[in-house]
């Protein structure tokens, strides 16, 4: 990531209206960077950092598809979206985990994301998908697969790799930590997150163009009928790519110009992040007026007598 002088612009403002009364309000920043690293606009600072978290899933499946693994296993671009999601574990969305598993031998019960509460299989977590990804891959290059989510293991190391070549510093740089589900997520600047989802949608590689045609796609299967993901993607008809993580962060990609935003909510709230993502996406605009007040209505209207509004832009650097 290229590096200028540091920047600090007002940050972003998401004020919960009750009757137009303000009854809460959280503070985000937000950072657009190209795909050579360059940060074009900033509100609040590019160098926050965080856990990308979910966010990082399109490039743990670069795992996937740098090692012949969906040839071999004869797998689909349906398959590739599962392990880029963050599911709601519906049976469509389980029964493709099951096949990615099915197509490897794998059994599912060598997943090691939890049991979510109140079901009864791994495969119904959120990211089994990724999970059964890392096992596809222990399967094509002979890895054990007892320990597949320790830091040291050769699917995280190869996965860390690929990262660290998109964001050009070493590997060493990266502070890493446990997942929710178990597996190493890293910490980075929003600069940084913003420039991966800027090479994601570039087109540059033909391992992240393959991945985001299976995201876009096949949006449904990335979170479900309903969630900001899968309806950015599916109204922008494969325009946009876009990805969510936890404790508000949100990533998007302007597909084939190499283009990202990214977005933290500093108090992790996720209708934030959301009112935020439609305010900048108008802004710059990556939709049009007509899919900006189709999302509006989704995303920033909370029922009758409850609404977010967003103050504040995005500051060119």
């Amino acid at each position: 990531m290229t590096r200028g002088k540091r920047v600090q612009t007002a940050e972003l403002e998401v004020r919960l209206l009750r009757e137009g009364i303000i009854e809460s309000r959280h503070l985000v920043q937000a950072a657009v960077a190209d795909n050579r690293g360059r940060v074009l606009s900033v509100a609040g600072s590019a160098e926050t950092a965080s856990f990308v978290r979910s966010s990082l899933k399109p490039f743990q499946a670069m795992a996937v598809t740098s090692t012949g693994t969906l040839e071999r296993f004869g797998l689909s671009d349906r398959d590739l979206a599962i392990m880029c999601s963050s599911h709601r574990g519906t049976i469509e969305q389980v029964r493709q985990v099951f096949n990615i598993l099915w197509r490897c031998d794998v059994d599912p019960s060598m997943l090691q994301c939890p049991i979510p509460d109140g079901k009864r299989s791994p495969l119904e977590h959120n990211c089994s998908g990724k999970h059964a990804g890392m096992l596809a891959v222990c399967r094509q290059l002979g890895y054990p697969t007892s320990d597949y989510l320790q830091r040291n293991h050769p699917v995280q190391t190869l996965i860390l790799s690929k990262v660290s070549e998109l964001l050009r510093m070493p590997a060493a740089e990266f502070i890493s930590a446990h997942d929710d589900c178990g597996a190493p997520t890293y910490f980075m600047q929003l600069g940084q997150m913003a420039t991966l989802f800027a090479q994601l949608a570039s087109g540059s590689s033909l391992d992240l163009e393959r991945i985001v045609r299976a995201m876009t796609h096949h949006p449904i299967l990335v979170a479900g009928e309903g969630e900001f993901d899968t309806e950015v993607m599916r109204l922008s008809e494969g325009a946009l790519v876009s990805k969510s993580g936890a404790e508000g962060i949100q990533c998007i990609g302007r597909v084939g110009e190499g283009m990202g935003l990214a977005i933290k909510v500093m108090d992790g709230a996720k209708r934030a992040k959301y009112a935020v993502a439609v305010h900048l996406l108008k802004q710059i605009g990556w939709v049009t007026p007509a899919i900006a007040e189709t999302l509006t209505e989704r995303y920033l209207t909370l029922g009758n007598f409850k609404r977010l509004d967003v103050q504040g832009d995005l500051t060119v650097v």
